[in-house]
């Protein structure tokens, strides 16, 4: 594929090395293909040379730059793509307790539940995360106990606090009295300024992305999904504020004035997007803002969320809105807006089960190469994350996922995966 390039850089690398002093700890994976996602070609008999958590060098099987002391992962009749990304979860949730049950639990009850979805979502495939929405910066410390070794789980990529308007979205007291909550939501403002404060907030105390709501939601009981929050002066201040921290925006969006101002202002993404129409398409694909779409909740809502506790007021707007969702999808990708794959994975239906949702996506039009693409090349394009993640080449981390099969031909392969990579150590 690129076995002269790749030859020569593995050998200046590990020559580099030796002059240095340094013991290299080199492992090599070996299956019978491997999807390149950025060429969209399988690749037979792949041998992926990972030193110190980094892909070193793509090649074939029996080349004579493998080293030959190197740890070896070998998958045979397996097919390895790069390890899977989700643009949308939420860590510290359980979409099992859903409604008035949260309030049986402890504040740091959410934080333990994290750590067991980060494992769940690791073991699914996903080894790298981006989390738009925890309570008390709990993203931020399961991403500091996953890199400092003390717990299972993918790369994570924290919004901490979404922020929000006073009685919106992102304001979680839900229409209960002030007695209840006598200390303001620490995520709300409701002005330009305030927006650009919290942006400053949440970002010193580890925020990678920024995430707003931006309209109303489906989980929140006391507004209308498709109801615009935050006015466009707003918006503009947080994406302002957060572009030149060096951050990205991720809005949450179901309402048409809500996505079209959101993409007028800027923003980097847009979640849910369910109610988005022609002009959204065109300000989408004028700005090169990305659609993350998470077409599969309709089905866990609708079948486990009364048994959950969600609100009927919830389970309503569901029912009202989750059909034109996908068909929003649908029409979306054809209109060549572009996609990331999002699941709300956590929130809404239980972590680990991310992968359901590529059988819907091919389901609503996407060929299977896009959807896998989406969780993949799109979705490090997207983080601004492309020498990390992503795809399966020289530099990136050496995270990857097998599956036992072609996943061209049947995407739902993604739901059990045979093995899992992180960093080059098999997790699965």
């Amino acid at each position: 594929m690129r076995g002269r390039a790749t030859r020569t850089i593995l050998a200046a690398a590990l020559a580099a090395c030796a002059g240095a002093g340094v013991q290299a700890a080199a492992t090599v994976v070996t299956a019978d293909r491997m999807l390149d996602v950025l060429s969209g070609k399988m690749m037979e008999r792949p041998a992926i040379v990972v030193v110190d958590g980094r892909i070193r060098a793509v090649l074939s099987q029996g080349a004579a730059a493998i080293p030959q002391d190197a740890a070896r992962i070998e998958l045979p009749g397996q097919t390895l793509l790069p390890g899977l990304i989700d643009m949308h979860v939420h860590l510290a949730a359980d979409a099992r307790i859903d409604g008035n049950r949260t309030l049986d639990y402890t504040d740091s009850f959410w934080v333990a539940v994290g750590v067991a979805n980060a494992r769940a979502m690791l073991e699914a495939g996903f080894t790298t995360v981006r989390d738009v929405g925890a309570p008390d910066y709990a993203d931020v410390g399961i991403k500091q106990a996953v890199e400092g070794g003390y717990v299972p789980g993918p790369r994570i990529v924290p919004a901490t606090y979404a922020l929000g308007t006073t009685g919106g979205h992102c304001d979680d007291t839900e229409g209960l009295p002030p007695s209840f909550s006598p200390v303001p939501t620490p995520s709300v403002a409701d002005s330009p300024d305030g927006f650009r404060a919290l942006v400053r907030r949440v970002h010193k105390y580890g925020a990678e992305v920024i995430k707003i709501c931006a309209t109303g939601g489906v989980l929140s009981r006391t507004d209308a999904a498709g109801a615009q929050q935050m006015s466009l002066e707003e918006i503009k201040a947080v994406t302002d504020e957060a572009h030149r921290l060096g951050l990205k925006v991720a809005a949450h969006a179901h309402g048409t004035s809500g996505i079209n101002d959101a993409l007028r202002a800027g923003v980097d993404t847009i979640e849910h997007a369910s109610l988005a129409d022609a002009e959204s398409f065109r300000l989408a694909k004028e700005h090169g803002a990305w659609f993350s779409m998470d077409i599969y909740d309709d089905d866990y809502i609708l079948a486990e969320g009364a048994k959950n506790g969600m609100y009927e007021a919830s389970l309503a707007k569901e029912r009202a809105i989750g059909l034109k969702q996908r068909q929003t999808f649908r029409a979306a990708w054809q209109a060549g807006v572009k996609m990331i794959f999002g699941t709300d994975n956590g929130a809404v239906f239980p972590a680990g089960q991310n992968a359901l949702q590529f059988a819907k996506m091919v389901e609503w039009g996407m060929p299977p190469l896009e959807a896998i693409r989406a969780a993949t090349r799109n979705a490090a394009q997207a983080l601004a994350r492309e020498g990390d993640v992503g795809a399966i080449e020289v530099g990136r981390y050496g995270d990857f996922v097998a599956v036992q099969g072609n996943p061209l031909q049947d995407v739902r392969l993604l739901e059990h995966p045979s093995a899992v990579i992180k960093g080059g150590e098999r997790v699965k």
